[in-house]
């Protein structure tokens, strides 16, 4: 198996790069949707916790792999893509399934991510600059930096959509 790790900040526009993927036929797991099926099964809403802290008390419970082991069991074909890994224990987690792991990072700067967090309005959306730069500090120590420093391949969104997505289409062809 072709495995296709995804990586990036929040709103760097991993979500857009699954549609392409989508389009191309290309089959794929959301890690963020796998936290969010165990976080709506337990009682971590009544502990009031959020999703990210949720994720977080997973991680320190059952080690910083635990959203790519819950992940794994929902995986096959010949080429796969996941999206979400934040730290280089789910990297190796990932290579222990398959030697074939490309790590694609997205990437756009600070600005342009907060307006598109902003502009998306979902429910994990920031309320502030501050609170978004306080959840880039939460990603940052679960160790994404060192994932997507350590990408095999980057693919910028800075400029417009389909820009993004013709660089998108461009990078999973080679991969395929």
């Amino acid at each position: 198996m072709r495995l296709i790790i995804v990586t990036g900040m929040p709103g760097t526009g991993k979500e857009e790069f699954l549609n392409v993927a989508a389009d191309m036929g290309i089959p794929f797991i959301r890690m963020g949707d796998v936290v969010r099926e165990h976080y709506a099964s337990c009682d971590a809403q009544s502990m009031k916790l959020s999703v990210g802290e949720f994720a977080e008390s997973e991680r320190k419970r059952h080690g910083y792999d635990i959203w790519a082991k819950r992940s794994l069991e929902r995986m096959g074909g010949d080429v796969f893509l996941v999206d979400g890994c934040r730290s280089a224990d789910e990297v190796r987690q990932f290579r222990s399934l398959t030697d074939d792991v490309t790590v694609v990072s997205i990437h756009s700067s600070p600005e342009a991510r907060y307006a598109r967090l902003i502009r998306r309005n979902r429910e994990d959306a920031p309320s502030s600059l501050e609170e978004f730069v306080k959840r880039d500090e939460r990603e940052m120590g679960w160790g994404i930096a060192k994932v997507m420093a350590l990408s095999d391949i980057t693919v910028p969104n800075e400029t417009t959509l389909e820009d993004f997505r013709e660089a998108s289409r461009g990078a999973l062809e080679r991969l395929r």
